[in-house]
């Protein structure tokens, strides 16, 4: 098959959270081959570190689960690639585990892995895109939070949260001409979890759950990351985009 291609993402400067692997690298794939200047931040240093050097990417390793250490990857990135106007929140941790395993400290900890950087990085990129004429942040929830997994009750209701988190981001920066979309996917085939979930027991349940049978991969995903990264979806904000198979 053949793709589009995206003039307006030429030359911008992408910044992915998550980028080293799974959906993000593939992102960060898709936004190099587009053109476009991308720097990625991931918890992962050997494997990022591989990725820029093939792409030419810009990589630095940061947990986003710091705060301070996530900001000052997106200003190093600003000040080496140019002013950010596009960014994908992607990092996540699918963790199972069970409501008992859920003490406080691990409550905070799904919601800072899987929620909390979401909401700072956008508040640190939202003054470069209003300066540039605006931007457009993606964030990943998950499907996840509209099905019947079990053992995620904080996963899922962290990813609930980045849907109530676009809608809001998007109100508040609309008048800065900066889009908020959010993404969901269905069960993509990424590394991981074909090597820890996709069973058999799990492809009859895809097959049995989507509206087209065959499985979901990163690719998938990373054409509807594109265009609402570029122009052609200026119009579009506080939404969200099911890239699933027609499971939901």
């Amino acid at each position: 098959m053949t793709y589009a291609t995206y003039p307006s993402i030429v030359g911008r400067t992408v910044v992915v959270s998550g980028g080293a692997s799974g959906l993000g690298e593939e992102f960060v794939r898709q936004f190099v081959a587009q053109g476009a200047r991308v720097g990625f931040v991931d918890i992962d240093e050997e494997r990022g570190r591989a990725l820029a050097e093939e792409l030419g990417a810009s990589f630095t390793p940061c947990d986003v689960r710091s705060v301070p250490a996530l900001q000052a990857a997106i200003d190093g990135f600003a000040n080496d690639l140019g002013s950010v106007t596009v960014l994908v929140n992607n990092a996540a941790h699918d963790m199972r585990h069970t409501i008992e395993e859920l003490d406080a400290a691990y409550w905070e900890d799904r919601q800072a892995v899987n929620l909390r950087h979401q909401f700072f990085a956008a508040r640190s990129v939202a003054p470069m895109m209003a300066e540039q004429g605006g931007g457009s942040i993606i964030n990943l929830g998950s499907i996840s939070a509209h099905i019947d997994l079990p053992d995620l009750v904080g996963y899922i209701t962290a990813k609930a949260g980045v849907e109530g988190l676009t809608r809001a981001l998007a109100r508040e920066l609309g008048p800065q001409r900066i889009r908020v979309n959010c993404v969901i996917p269905g069960w993509v085939m990424t590394e991981r979890q074909l090597r820890e979930w996709v069973t058999p027991e799990a492809t009859a349940h895809i097959e049995a759950s989507q509206c087209l049978t065959e499985k979901l991969y990163p690719a998938d995903v990373a054409r509807m990351v594109l265009w609402l990264a570029a122009d052609d979806s200026e119009h579009c904000t506080a939404q969200k985009w099911v890239v699933d198979g027609g499971w939901l």
